[in-house]
């Protein structure tokens, strides 16, 4: 450990002191998994294990809105969250500090699925957020609106189809916007309640507990249609026929799921195009195809 990480851990220890961490923090271990910020196994002064994310000091605002997202989540009384002990920014370095999960890849399916359905039974009373935060390194904009179309259409495909333009994919801007445009008929009459939503429920950000309990991380919270959540899961992977039996049993899909599945996971196909380019380009524009023949424009 270098005395610059050692400087650097003494003052988060200082910081943690209201939170009841008994310092000094020590061995720092790298932990792998994270594609944004470092991540490291931290020893607090009594044996506690703790996590530790770290990164250069412009992004406390983005540290400061995952933290928020996991009070949220865990105010929520759904699948287990890390507990957020402290965050701010100390010697040029923004941290985060949540207690340690010993993480496993498979558990108990089903409490999951009804522990996530409880979780989006949380609702709010508009669509969004009273902040924006972060969709990856992406700036995710949630100003509130209390019609949710409305709000899919400025502040999630509108907002993706603002940077693919900046982006210089003008073929894929035209078609998007023509999809914006009949959004109301791709809806037609769903009308969602504002759920709590983790935002960002790909594979990579939940897991089990020793005990076998569902845990979601690394959120991207916002106040919206609980199948956006639901969508995300299906998209880089996928969840046990046990959870979604579970949370079926909880609160059942509505008809129109599978097309709706599709505009959501557009959004986060779309963010991978600006963020990675390559063959998300193609796969957003095949998806917004697919989409527009459903409302009878697909040539």
């Amino acid at each position: 450990m270098t005395q610059a990480d050692k400087r650097f851990l003494d003052a988060i220890a200082q910081a943690l002191e209201p939170a009841g961490i008994a310092g000094p923090l020590r061995q720092a271990r790298p932990v792998a998994g994270g594609c944004i910020h470092e991540t490291a196994r931290v020893t607090a002064g009594d044996g506690r294990a703790l996590f530790l994310k770290a990164n250069s000091g412009d992004h406390g605002p983005m540290l400061a809105a995952e933290a928020y997202g996991l009070k949220q989540l865990a105010a929520a009384d759904g699948p287990r969250v890390p507990r957020v002990l402290g965050h701010g920014v100390a010697h040029g370095r923004a941290w985060l500090m949540t207690e340690y999960l010993d993480l496993q890849p498979s558990g108990d399916a089903a409490g999951y699925g009804h522990e996530l359905a409880r979780m989006h039974a949380y609702q709010g009373e508009a669509f969004g957020l009273d902040h924006d935060n972060w969709i990856g390194t992406t700036e995710q904009p949630n100003g509130p609106h209390e019609d949710w179309v409305t709000f899919w259409r400025e502040r999630r495909l509108g907002h993706q189809l603002e940077l693919a333009a900046a982006d210089g994919h003008a073929a894929l801007v035209d078609r998007g916007r023509r999809l914006a445009g009949r959004l109301d008929e791709l809806f037609g009459g769903h009308q969602p309640p504002p759920s709590l939503l983790h935002g960002d429920l790909w594979s990579g950000n939940q897991a089990y507990d020793r005990d076998g309990r569902g845990v979601v991380f690394d959120p991207a919270v916002y106040f919206g249609d609980r199948e956006a959540d639901l969508a995300m899961t299906e998209l880089f992977g996928g969840l046990p026929d046990a959870f979604w039996s579970a949370y079926c049993e909880a609160w059942p899909l509505e008809p129109g799921y599978p097309v709706r599945r599709e505009l959501y996971n557009l959004y986060h196909v779309l963010n991978h195009a600006h963020l990675f380019g390559g063959g998300y380009v193609p796969q957003s524009a095949r998806m917004i195809d697919r989409l527009l023949a459903e409302v009878g424009n697909g040539s």
